[in-house]
C-alpha cells in the first residue's frame, strides 16, 4: 500500500522504505481518482493528521480491487471487469476478449455495480464524461 513504510533487511542492516509511485492495476481504471490519491498519500507523509482517512481509503481500495481484479477466482475475471467498467464509462463498445471463456465471474458485475455506488469518490465517472467526446475522436 502506499501509506505503509516497510523495513527490510539489506546487506544486514535495517533499511525503511516506501512506495513511492502508484500500483499500477489501481490506475487501469479510475485513473484521475487514482492519481489524486497518491496525491493524498505523499502529503500524508507531511501532514501525518491526514493518515486515518488515508487508512479508511486503503480499505475502500483494497475492496474495490477484490471486486475488479477478481482474485477469489484466480483473476479470472479481471480483464473483463476493466473493460466492463471502460465499457460503462463509454469508452469501448464491450468487455468482449479475445478468449470467448474470459468473462466475468459469477456476480462480479453486481459487485462492480456495488463499489461504484459505495466508492463513488473513487470512480472517474464524471470526468470520462466531460472529456470522452474528445478522447475519442
Amino acid at each position: 500500500d502506499l501509506i505503509t513504510t516497510y523495513q527490510i533487511n539489506v546487506d544486514g542492516r535495517s533499511v525503511r522504505r516506501r512506495f513511492a509511485g502508484g500500483l499500477l492495476g489501481h490506475w487501469a481504471i479510475w485513473t484521475q481518482q487514482a492519481v489524486r490519491l497518491l496525491g493524498e498519500c505523499h502529503r500524508s507523509m507531511r501532514d501525518p493528521g491526514m493518515l486515518p482517512e488515508l487508512l479508511i481509503r486503503n480499505g475502500e481500495v483494497t475492496d474495490c480491487n477484490a471486486v475488479i481484479f477478481d482474485p477469489a477466482h484466480g483473476f479470472a475475471g479481471c480483464i473483463p471487469a476493466i473493460l466492463e467498467i471502460l465499457r460503462r464509462q463509454g469508452l469501448v463498445q464491450t468487455n468482449l476478449c479475445l478468449d470467448p471463456a474470459e468473462v466475468l465471474s459469477e456476480g462480479q458485475a453486481r459487485e462492480l455495480d456495488r463499489i461504484c455506488q459505495s466508492y463513488p469518490h473513487l470512480v472517474d465517472d464524471r470526468f470520462v464524461e466531460a472529456h470522452r467526446d474528445e478522447w475519442l475522436r
